[in-house]
C-alpha cells in the first residue's frame, strides 16, 4: 500500500479549471457595494465584479488597505466604516447614491472572530461578533431598501457559514449570528420579493485568512470533512455571488447556497 497523503497537503485535483474563472457575466451600469472587502472573499468579488463592468464600492474597517485594493481598480471607490455604527452605515450608502444614483448589489461580508469555548466567552466578545455578523447586513439591507424599491430591482447577497447551519465548537457567538443571517434572509426575501429585490445567502469554504489562522491540526480536521478534500481559492466562491446577483437569479430568493465542496452534504 502506498503511503497515505497528509490532508494538509490535498489541493484542488483540477487546479487547469481555476483557468477558467474568468469573467463571462456582465455587470455594466450596475453598482456594487461590499463589506469586509479588503481581504479574501470581499476583495476576490471586488475585483470580479470590476472586471465585470460594474462600479465597485470597497467597505472595511482598514482604510488603508481599502485605499490599496481599490487604487488597484481602476474607478473603484472606497469607505471605511463601522458596520456597527448606524450613522456610518448610511452615510456611505447616501454617497454611493449621490456618486451613480444607483445601488444594485449588496454583499454582507464582513466578518470578525472572538472565538472562545461558551464558559470563557466575554459579554463584550458575544456583543461585537453579532454586531458585527448579524447588526452589519441589517444597517446596510435598511438603508439600502429605499433605493432598491425605488429602482424596482436590487440584490442582496450575505455571506453565512456551515457554523450558522451546524455549529462549531468554540464558536458559540460566531455560529449563533451566522444562524441569524440565515433568519434575516429568509424573512427579508420575503418582504423584498414583491419590489423586485431578491435575497439570499452564500456558505462558503475557501483559502481565506480566516482558515490559514488555524491551527495545522483544526485546519486538517476541517478539511477532511470536505468531500473535495481542499479549500478553494477565494476568488472562485465570486461566481456563486455574480449568480444570485444576476439577472439570470430573479426567481431565486430566500436560499443559502452552499459553496463547500460538499462539506454540508
Amino acid at each position: 500500500m502506498g503511503q497515505k497523503t497528509s490532508s494538509s497537503k490535498r489541493r484542488d485535483p483540477h487546479p487547469a479549471r481555476r483557468q477558467l474563472l474568468h469573467v463571462t457575466y456582465d455587470f455594466t451600469g450596475r453598482t456594487v457595494l461590499i463589506t469586509g472587502a479588503g481581504r479574501g472573499i470581499g476583495l476576490a468579488a471586488a475585483r470580479f465584479f470590476h472586471s465585470a463592468g460594474a462600479v465597485v464600492w470597497l467597505v472595511g474597517r482598514d482604510g488603508a488597505r481599502l485605499k490599496e485594493a481599490a487604487d488597484s481598480l481602476d474607478g473603484a471607490r472606497f469607505a471605511e466604516v463601522d458596520v456597527t455604527r448606524t450613522q456610518e452605515v448610511d452615510t456611505v450608502v447616501s454617497d454611493v447614491i449621490s456618486d451613480t444614483g444607483r445601488i444594485d448589489i449588496l454583499i454582507n461580508n464582513a466578518g470578525i472572530l472572538r472565538d472562545r469555548m461558551i464558559w470563557n466567552l466575554a459579554d463584550e466578545d458575544w456583543d461585537s461578533v453579532l454586531a458585527v455578523h448579524l447588526g452589519g447586513p441589517f444597517r446596510f439591507i435598511r438603508a439600502s431598501v429605499p433605493h432598491f424599491r425605488r429602482q424596482g430591482w436590487g440584490r442582496v447577497v450575505n455571506v453565512t457559514s456551515y457554523a450558522g447551519m451546524h455549529g462549531n465548537v468554540g464558536q458559540t457567538a460566531y455560529s449563533a449570528a451566522k444562524s441569524g443571517i440565515i433568519g434575516l434572509t429568509k424573512t427579508v426575501a420575503k418582504e423584498l420579493v414583491r419590489f423586485g429585490v431578491t435575497v439570499n445567502a452564500i456558505s462558503p469554504v475557501a483559502e481565506t485568512r480566516m482558515i490559514t489562522a488555524l491551527p495545522d491540526e483544526q485546519r486538517e480536521r476541517l478539511q477532511d470533512i470536505i468531500p473535495a478534500g481542499y479549500f478553494a481559492p477565494a476568488a472562485e466562491i465570486s461566481w456563486a455571488l455574480a449568480y444570485l446577483a444576476s439577472d439570470q437569479a430573479g426567481y431565486v430568493t430566500g436560499t443559502v447556497l452552499p459553496v463547500d465542496g460538499g462539506m454540508s452534504i
